[in-house]
């Protein structure tokens, strides 16, 4: 059965993005971008929340009016590639290779187990991930520590009243500046 996972930047306090909105402390170093495109190689699917969408739109026209390096052209190719499902209230069509959700969270994933072939469902988007938490779908969690501390902001994990166990699958650093951790949820 296919793993669902939540990767995403994150500062050492543990916010995605920082009070105000802002995630420019996530620029990535080429060691960084390759893990993450390494990630978006390894997942068959990937979920988005309209705003993740939204800003990985950018991806859909890399390259036209700016040239991209070779790093960037690659993750550019794997992103496009990979089909997308979009989970909107407002949104009423989608660009490149993705579709809106037709189901629930709950549903899409269930489909997507079922449906043959390899690679992880991947979830991005802090709200569409604490949502996933909530009905305890996500079965890995992936984050990439920058050394930064924001002070606020939207969390990494979502806030929910129950506890999850968490296995420690891998760790590493990164450059010596980034931490990279996966943990998978241990389910009794």
């Amino acid at each position: 059965m296919r793993s669902v996972t939540y990767s995403m930047n994150a500062s050492l306090d543990g916010y995605i993005v920082g009070p105000d909105g802002s995630f420019d402390w996530t620029d990535p170093d080429e060691d960084l971008f390759r893990l993450a495109t390494d990630e978006v190689r390894g997942a068959g699917v990937h979920l988005l929340g309209r705003r993740l969408y939204e800003t990985m739109l950018y991806w859909e026209d890399a390259g036209q009016g700016r040239p991209l390096d070779g790093l960037q052209r690659e993750f550019a190719a794997v992103w496009n590639a990979l089909p997308k499902v979009v989970f909107s209230r407002t949104l009423s069509s989608v660009r490149g290779n993705a579709r809106l959700a037709s189901g629930t969270l709950g549903e899409e994933v269930a489909r997507l187990r079922a449906e043959p072939g390899g690679g992880d469902i991947a979830i991005g988007g802090a709200t569409l991930a604490a949502e996933a938490a909530d009905h305890d779908l996500i079965d890995e969690y992936r984050v990439r520590v920058h050394p930064v501390l924001v002070g606020g902001g939207t969390p990494f994990f979502a806030h929910h009243a129950r506890r999850v166990d968490l296995a420690l699958i891998e760790s590493r650093t990164i450059n010596a500046t980034f931490l990279y951790a996966r943990y998978r949820v241990n389910r009794h």
